[in-house]
């Protein structure tokens, strides 16, 4: 029996949920589980190689935003030194770019008390940022966590808010 999930937009779930009972009635589908995230306000972080998108949405509405952009070298097909002086030059641009985007979170944070945190992008440069102590208090928060994310641009910005309020439907067929 395999299980999926779909998001939908909390405005038209009660909608959805009555045309999928309509459509399936004695159907092979079967709504199993229902996530909301219905914190208010949202932190978002959203970091990958190469760009940052931090933002405080209330509602469905960014309130503060900053996006940028950071150079990070790409991997090589050096050998010997080479390869280790490129992978310390990567992880120095990587760190540059993990503080940049913990400055703006700070800044953009400031005053604020998030009661959920949306973070996205690259895996391991988001668990790193969570690391500075100018966001200790976002460890804890309910997370929503969103790594299939394209590169942070203030769209990008916009649909991970999106699917952070998203409501999670899972579904077994």
């Amino acid at each position: 029996m395999a299980t999926r999930v779909v998001e939908v937009a909390p405005a038209r779930l009660d909608g959805w949920l009555e045309r999928f009972a309509a459509n399936n009635p004695d159907g092979p589908q079967r709504v199993v589980g229902v996530a909301r995230f219905d914190h208010d306000p949202l932190a978002i972080l959203l970091v990958r190689r190469g760009g940052y998108a931090v933002g405080v949405a209330t509602g469905g509405d960014l309130t503060a935003h900053k996006v940028g952009t950071r150079y990070v070298q790409s991997r090589t097909a050096a050998g010997g030194w080479s390869q280790q002086r490129f992978a310390r030059r990567r992880a120095n641009q990587a760190d540059g770019l993990v503080g940049a985007a913990g400055e703006h979170a700070a800044r953009l944070l400031t005053g604020i008390r998030p009661a959920g945190l949306v973070l996205g992008g690259d895996k391991a440069l988001a668990a790193s940022l969570l690391e500075d102590d100018r966001l200790a208090g976002l460890r804890d928060l309910p997370r929503r966590e969103l790594y299939d994310l394209p590169d942070p641009r203030l769209d990008v910005l916009q649909k991970a808010l999106d699917r952070g309020r998203a409501v999670r439907i899972a579904i077994t067929e």
